[in-house]
This record gives C-alpha cells, structure tokens and sequence, in this order.
C-alpha cells in the first residue's frame, strides 16, 4: 500500500508495486526505530536512496541501461 499523502513522496509513483511495499514497510521500520543519535540521518539516507530509485524507474533510458546484461561477471 502506497504511502497515504502521495504529495508527501511524489516521485513513489515511478516505484514498482513490490517495491512501494517494501519502501513503506522500511519507513515504517525506520520512523519506528528507538531514538538514537543517527535515526534522523538513517531516515533521510533511506529517503534519499528510495527517491533515486524512483528517478532511475522514471527514466526509461537509464533504466534500460542499469538493468541490461552487460555480460560481464
């Protein structure tokens, strides 16, 4: 289930079904997380790397280009 407030991560629509679960299951896990010293940079590191990952989904080039076999180990 995406996020309820979609203004809230716009770019959540350019995410795969599968992988707006488990994005919304680690935020989840993230905000839910005791308090500590790096549970804001933990937060905005994972928002950070979920949002490029939407950016490379809305990107059919590169998209294209990140998951081609290259044929190389």
């Amino acid at each position: 289930m995406p996020p309820e407030n979609p203004d809230t991560f716009p770019w959540v629509r350019f995410l795969p079904e599968a992988d707006v679960q488990v994005f919304t299951a680690e935020l989840t896990d993230a905000l839910g997380a005791p308090d500590s010293a790096d549970k804001d940079a933990s937060i905005a590191q994972l928002l950070t790397a979920w949002q490029r990952t939407a950016e490379i989904h809305a990107d059919p080039e590169l998209l294209a280009a990140l998951t081609r076999d290259a044929g190389q180990d």
